[in-house]
């Protein structure tokens, strides 16, 4: 006579590896990012889908780009320095990108800022902070022979140095353009121009390809330099490929919807948790799809529950805060 056991105890009976392989798991994040991708689409929509649609679908590529954008260049920088804890962020862009709007707030004026053509701003903005990334690359890392770890020590004494000249600049404007900076030093998805989604999305693409086909060289740095180096990668050709398209990146993101300073530690935190695997062909996409579920459904709940009386980006950088905290303190880094 046969013997139906309960489902639950049936799965328990089955091998952790046959339930829970990565392949399973970045199924199931895919399964949550479609629910939450549908209920931002919508929730309260009262069935005027001729507005909805073109103007949620908008924010919500904003939300997929940025998201992409920020789990890629995190997962592939915290590969290449080989530390949990750090995010292109300490280079000091997101001070690079402040300062560059204080500036330009200073000299031009809040009413000409708007009048110039967002692509022309955009375009400007990614330029400044990808060159800064570049001369700082090259002028440790190739010419001077430093260490990595160098160039991210000067890129924390530049941010310094550009927040605090940002704060010098504020000082000196006039209070109607103080209000209009603080809008532009927080993240907003909601007031993204369409005309910058289609650059934002081909860069991100593009670097996200490169990033994929060099996903086995990224493996290897995992080893450590040496290792890497007897396995035959080329290291320093490796990382300054890689290093680029990070800061192009991050550049786009933070170009498109301002500094988020937290948001790749959260990712990459639960990329690293959930994904089931080391390899980057599992941990890549599960942070992506990770990103975007935060951003979504983050959005989701902020418009839905708190009616706007709260900035995502706030949330993000209160939670990634707490992330770091618990990074630092288990030691779980490296």
């Amino acid at each position: 006579m046969a013997v139906s056991l309960p489902v639950s105890r049936l799965a328990n009976a089955l091998p952790r590896t046959m339930a829970w392989t990565p392949l399973v798991r970045l199924a199931v994040l895919i399964l949550l990012l479609a629910i939450a991708t549908v209920a931002f689409m919508t929730l309260e929509s009262r069935g005027n889908w001729d507005f909805v649609l073109p103007f949620r679908g908008r924010k919500l590529a904003a939300l997929v780009v940025v998201g992409c954008a920020v789990a890629i260049s995190t997962v592939s920088f915290q590969t290449i320095t080989s530390n949990r804890l750090l995010t292109p962020a300490i280079m000091g862009l997101d001070s690079l990108y402040m300062f560059v709007q204080a500036l330009s707030v200073f000299f031009l004026g809040s009413a000409t800022m708007i009048m110039i053509d967002p692509r022309v701003r955009f375009l400007i903005e990614i330029l400044i902070m990808a060159s800064f990334a570049g001369a700082l690359f090259w002028w440790l890392f190739i010419r001077s022979r430093f260490d990595l770890h160098m160039i991210l020590l000067v890129g924390v004494v530049f941010g310094i140095l550009f927040r605090s000249l940002t704060g010098f600049v504020m000082r000196m404007i006039d209070p109607a353009e103080y209000i209009f900076l603080q809008d532009i030093f927080f993240a907003s998805f909601g007031a993204v121009d369409r005309t910058l989604l289609g650059i934002s999305a081909v860069l991100v693409t593009a670097g996200g390809l490169v990033v994929w086909r060099v996903q086995d060289r990224l493996d290897a740095l995992l080893l450590g330099r040496p290792m890497a180096i007897g396995l035959g990668i080329d290291y320093q050709r490796t990382i300054a490929l890689l290093f680029g398209v990070v800061v192009v990146m991050i550049a786009v993101s933070t170009a498109l919807v301002g500094p988020i300073t937290f948001m790749g530690l959260i990712v990459s935190f639960l990329a690293y948790g959930l994904a089931g695997s080391w390899k980057h062909r599992y941990v890549l996409p599960a942070s992506c799809i990770i990103a975007c579920l935060l951003l979504i459904g983050g959005q989701t709940i902020l418009e839905r529950v708190f009616s706007y009386n709260t900035t995502l980006s706030i949330v993000i950088e209160f939670a990634g805060g707490i992330v770091f905290l618990i990074l630092l303190f288990r030691g779980k880094y490296t």
